[in-house]
């Protein structure tokens, strides 16, 4: 017997499969959460804010890329994911040269200036706006929660939430890498290895995404 459930249910478990998917993908370690928790981990927990609230302000235009069509551009053309692509790669290194380097992101005795916060967030912005693959990764995540005979108003819904999630989550990666700053700030040998080892982390995503197709 087939059963058809109510309108209110099939919406609660999009809802729920929606949450649960976008959790999984945004607690996966990527170069936003590094990010933030360098940070977290060189500045405190206040900055670390400013590092989650630009990352996740650099997904608004893959996301809104992803509603109107755009990312099918990168898709099929070459040229603009090649550009793109590069200029994320160029980036990520620069990320990893000035993680990596004394007096660098992750100097805890640098002296911040009233424009810090402004800069830590652009710098995360940055980090998923160079990114083409988001672009195409919304192309391909977001349809799947939409009824095929929704308007564009779901997908900027969902797209909304997966941001606000990401905020919630980077939050929380900040706090911790904030927590543990306590521990290592007065060992300059742990913070020596910990520059290079999230500076290392940069260049090997760098050089994934010099390498994705």
């Amino acid at each position: 017997m087939d059963l058809q459930l109510p309108l209110p249910v099939l919406a609660c478990r999009m809802s729920l499969e929606f949450f649960i998917t976008s959790m999984i993908v945004i607690l996966l370690p990527g170069t936003g959460v590094i990010y933030t928790m360098a940070i977290g981990l060189a500045r405190g927990f206040p900055l670390s804010i400013a590092a989650a609230f630009g990352c996740t302000l650099g997904i608004l235009p893959a996301a809104t890329a992803s509603i109107i069509g755009l990312a099918a551009l990168l898709h099929t053309s070459a040229t603009a994911f090649t550009v793109i692509k590069y200029l994320g790669v160029a980036y990520l290194f620069y990320m990893a040269w000035n993680i990596a380097r004394e007096g660098g992101a992750l100097d805890v005795s640098a002296k911040t200036t009233p424009h810090s916060a402004g800069r830590i967030a652009l710098s995360g912005m940055l980090i998923n706006v160079l990114n083409p693959k988001l672009s195409l990764f919304f192309l391909a995540f977001l349809p799947q929660f939409v009824p095929a005979d929704a308007g564009a108003s779901a997908l900027v819904t969902l797209a909304a939430a997966f941001m606000g999630l990401t905020f919630i989550v980077f939050i929380g990666y900040g706090a911790f890498a904030a927590y543990v700053r306590t521990y290592i700030i007065t060992r300059p040998t742990v913070l020596a290895w910990v520059r290079r080892v999230f500076g290392g982390i940069f260049g090997l995503l760098g050089a994934k995404l010099a390498l994705s197709d």
